[in-house]
């Protein structure tokens, strides 16, 4: 796609709006504290797409936690996953309880990834938090112990999501296709 071939933000339809995630966000926080109450949490922030939901998720948590981030990369400049997953290097989450925090959960492919390496390490424990999961069928079944948003089969940018790098400082989920 070219400079000129991407549409404005206002343009694209919203089918979340900021203040219906900001109360999800602040929903999640309050139950991942009360789940992890005196137990030190990592959140690991999958990048790019993450880090805002990640952000505000942080700052609604009760609990002590500290953030590491991994790299993932399947899409390219692509609204479809390549299949072709990258991942960065893993940092030593021994004996954490470890909450992944996803932005979306679509093909399951890169979540699947992660988790199989986690799954090695000597974790205390392992969950997942994703901000939204597609309603399609998966090949591989990932169940996340909490969902902001269970959303159709679109492919969807803002709140650091993306499509070729752009689109994330919209405050909204917003629908491209």
């Amino acid at each position: 796609m070219s400079e000129t071939e991407f549409p404005p933000s206002n343009t694209l339809p919203v089918l979340i709006d900021s203040d219906r995630i900001r109360k999800r966000v602040e929903e999640l926080g309050r139950k991942i504290s009360e789940d992890y109450k005196n137990q030190p949490l990592v959140l690991l922030v999958v990048l790019k797409g993450s880090f805002l939901f990640c952000a505000d998720l942080a700052r609604q948590l009760s609990i002590p936690c500290r953030i590491e981030f991994i790299r993932a990369s399947s899409y390219k400049d692509a609204k479809v996953s390549s299949g072709q997953l990258q991942l960065s290097e893993l940092p030593d989450l021994r004996h954490a309880n470890v909450l992944v925090v996803e932005d979306i959960l679509d093909s399951g492919l890169t979540l699947h990834k992660i988790l199989e390496h986690l799954r090695s390490e000597n974790l205390a424990s392992l969950e997942v938090c994703t901000l939204l999961s597609k309603q399609i069928p998966r090949d591989i079944q990932t169940e996340p112990k909490y969902i902001g948003f269970e959303i159709p089969n679109r492919f969807v940018v803002g709140y650091g999501l993306d499509y070729a790098e752009r689109y994330r400082e919209v405050p909204d989920i917003r629908c491209l296709d």
